[in-house]
């Protein structure tokens, strides 16, 4: 892996793209998933092909730094962009063996990749001093996206066939079990090579780790017991909730629910209709929570300026100080467009409001060359200068499951992310009618 890589220039994040006007909202809803594509092929690495964590440079992290989680993401975009032919599937099958050759060499530990690594060399770029090692959360992201790859090349071409090989190394090489300390009913975020397990941070809900246990108990080498699940995911401090929020009961999760990409990183592939256990029904989880949110930017008890009924959505994003998770209790007047997008299957009408919005009435701002700009503070006319893998990813895979709901198929063909739900004790339509 030489480090021969450079940066791809982009247009500048403050000058707008094309925008035709007067689309209906299929052309509408297929120019914001094909432009928002262009952020994980256009500007995908050209050594590994994975995706960079933003299009801005953060010097703390450098030019170089892949997003594994984002990657996860943009293997998804791939599969939708193949299927709705905006490339061909040579192309796909290029890139992604690209990608997954790259990986199977990159730093790993105990099989779990690490939160950032170096784009050409597939070296660690730490995300804190002592995060220097593995991230199982931001794995189960990646993993989630190839598994979708693997189910959709599925034909017996020798690249088919060698993609499906190398998703499969990395899938069955995964130690999903060591991130329990030895088979504690819980399980850790990171490990490093260096610090062992001093950042110590448990994985219990409710937040956006639920992919995180139904992989891990999935694992065809490495499960974790179920016991993990229940004595350590489901008894978190935020986990149960069932008060109201707006007049809106909120069945698990903190206060007024979270941001929202809770809703949308793990259910781009987890289909979250008809999805429950003895805990929720993960699609009345969604619901709620995405009312919940909505709701408070139309009350908007804080007084921002721009907020309602059109201009909606708090999540983790870019801001003018920084980044930060946004939510209503954290409410800081930003606006994030991927929040409301990405809700698009659970409230259509809102979501397609709100989009609407974003490109008619605020596209000279917002629209841009990889789609919508990250955030935006309509209260003071700020507009971030950046895209950001982990928010362009759901805008694709969101829009695609509510159209055609392929992603949702893809991951829940996969048997061994079955067999993971029924260790799990989830109910699920997906799951093959008994015979009799």
């Amino acid at each position: 892996m030489a480090d021969d890589a450079t940066v791809r220039p982009i247009p500048a994040a403050g000058v707008g793209a094309e925008r035709p006007r007067g689309l209906t909202d299929e052309a509408l809803l297929d120019l914001v998933q094909r432009q928002t594509f262009r952020y994980f092929w256009d500007y995908a690495h050209p050594v590994s092909g994975l995706a960079r964590d933003r299009s801005n440079v953060i010097n703390r992290y450098g030019p170089e730094a892949m997003a594994i989680g984002g990657s996860g993401f943009g293997v998804i975009a791939i599969v939708i962009a193949t299927e709705r032919g905006w490339i061909s599937r040579d192309e796909a099958l290029a890139q992604l063996l690209k990608i997954t050759r790259f990986l199977y060499d990159a730093d790993s530990f105990h099989g779990v990749l690490p939160h950032f690594m170096h784009g050409a060399t597939g070296k660690t770029i730490p995300f804190m001093r002592k995060d220097d090692g593995a991230d199982v959360v931001e794995m189960a992201f990646l993993i989630g996206g190839l598994l979708c790859a693997r189910q959709y090349f599925a034909g017996n071409d020798p690249r088919e066939v060698e993609l499906r090989h190398w998703v499969n190394m990395l899938w069955q090489q995964t130690e999903w079990d060591w991130f329990t300390q030895g088979g504690r009913p819980v399980m850790y975020w990171h490990w490093s090579p260096n610090h062992g397990w001093a950042i110590n941070h448990e994985v219990r809900g409710w937040n956006e780790c639920l992919l995180t246990y139904v992989l891990a108990a999935a694992s065809p080498r490495y499960p974790i017991s179920p016991d993990a699940y229940h004595r350590g995911w489901a008894i978190g401090r935020v986990f149960h909730n069932q008060r109201d929020y707006y007049d809106i009961t909120l069945p698990l999760g903190p206060d007024f629910g979270g941001p929202l990409f809770w809703t949308h990183y793990c259910f781009m592939m987890l289909d979250p209709r008809g999805l429950k256990d003895r805990y929720a029904d993960y699609w009345e989880q969604n619901l709620a929570h995405t009312l919940i949110n909505r709701e408070h930017c139309i009350r908007n008890p804080y007084g921002h300026a721009g907020y309602g009924a059109q201009c909606w959505g708090l999540t983790a994003s870019d801001n003018e100080q920084g980044y930060a998770s946004h939510q209503p209790v954290r409410d800081l007047g930003v606006i994030a467009p991927t929040a409301a997008i990405s809700a698009i299957p659970y409230v259509p009408d809102h979501a397609m409001q709100a989009l609407r919005h974003f490109y008619d009435e605020r596209g000279d701002a917002l629209w841009r060359a990889f789609g919508f700009a990250d955030a935006f503070h309509p209260g003071t006319g700020w507009v971030a200068d950046s895209f950001l893998a982990i928010d362009q990813g759901p805008i694709i895979a969101m829009i695609e499951n509510y159209r055609t709901g392929l992603v949702w198929q893809l991951f829940m063909s996969c048997p061994e992310v079955l067999d993971g739900l029924r260790r799990l004790e989830f109910d699920t339509p997906h799951y093959a009618p008994s015979i009799a």
